[in-house]
């Protein structure tokens, strides 16, 4: 995907990364990452092993996000690093491509959790954590403009995964699980160009915001149709009459 390979920006190096927040504060509780090197067609050529930790919260954690994560009280004290420390760790992770990685995430909630994480922890590193956020791309919202449900709503990243007939790593909401998962979906998403294609017609098929001619000519191409200019030009002047 064109769009794709221009927010690479020609960057050989992602960082596939997850956190888990807190339900109210959204402060960073977990981070998982896994670290890729791509070849010249920006295809995965060599993954390293994954990196996972906790991460000290100075809020609760709350019961929802216990329960759908797992993450405990007795986990974080147990196994917990200070956020600074985490950036820290992420940076070291990362290497010496750390300046020119992308990191990529599934939404834009992870950056909101390193942005309310910092302010929770006004000691830490701001530079590693404006370099994350001005270093991000999304790939939900990359993917959703040419894959969609049949409601016109993007998929969560296992309904992605298995709409491109792949096998979700393990139990979602575990970081590493879930960084896995991405860089699972990013590497079968480069070799799917035809589907693509194929999903890419279903949206414009049914999108709304289209003025109504070029809408029903739209539809009238994509399920076979021959269109004239002649007739899309009577339909637009009936439109308007």
């Amino acid at each position: 995907m064109k769009s794709l390979i221009k927010l690479l920006n020609k960057r050989k190096h992602i960082v596939f990364i997850d956190l888990e927040g807190t339900q109210f504060s959204h402060e960073m509780i977990a981070l998982g990452a896994v670290k890729v090197d791509l070849d010249y067609k920006y295809r995965i050529r060599k993954i390293y092993p994954g990196l996972k930790f906790y991460v000290k919260a100075t809020g609760p954690i709350g019961r929802f996000v216990q329960e759908l994560t797992g993450i405990t009280p007795d986990i974080l004290n147990k196994d917990g690093i200070s956020f600074k420390e985490a950036m820290e760790k992420l940076k070291n992770y990362c290497g010496l491509s750390y300046n020119k990685m992308a990191f990529m995430t599934f939404g834009n909630h992870d950056l909101r959790i390193l942005a309310k994480s910092l302010e929770a922890h006004p000691n830490a590193n701001k530079d590693i954590v404006q370099h994350v956020i001005r270093n991000d791309i999304d790939f939900a919202a990359v993917l959703s403009q040419y894959v969609k449900d049949d409601k016109d709503n993007p998929y969560s990243l296992v309904n992605y995964l298995k709409l491109f007939g792949v096998e979700p790593t393990g139990a979602s909401h575990d970081p590493l699980n879930d960084a896995k998962d991405l860089m699972l979906l990013y590497k079968i998403v480069l070799k799917s160009e035809d589907k693509i294609y194929e999903e890419y017609l279903k949206v414009l098929k049914h999108m709304k915001h289209f003025p109504e001619p070029v809408q029903n000519t739209i539809k009238k191409l994509i399920d076979g149709e021959d269109v004239s200019s002649k007739e899309f030009k009577e339909n637009v002047r009936n439109y308007l009459s």
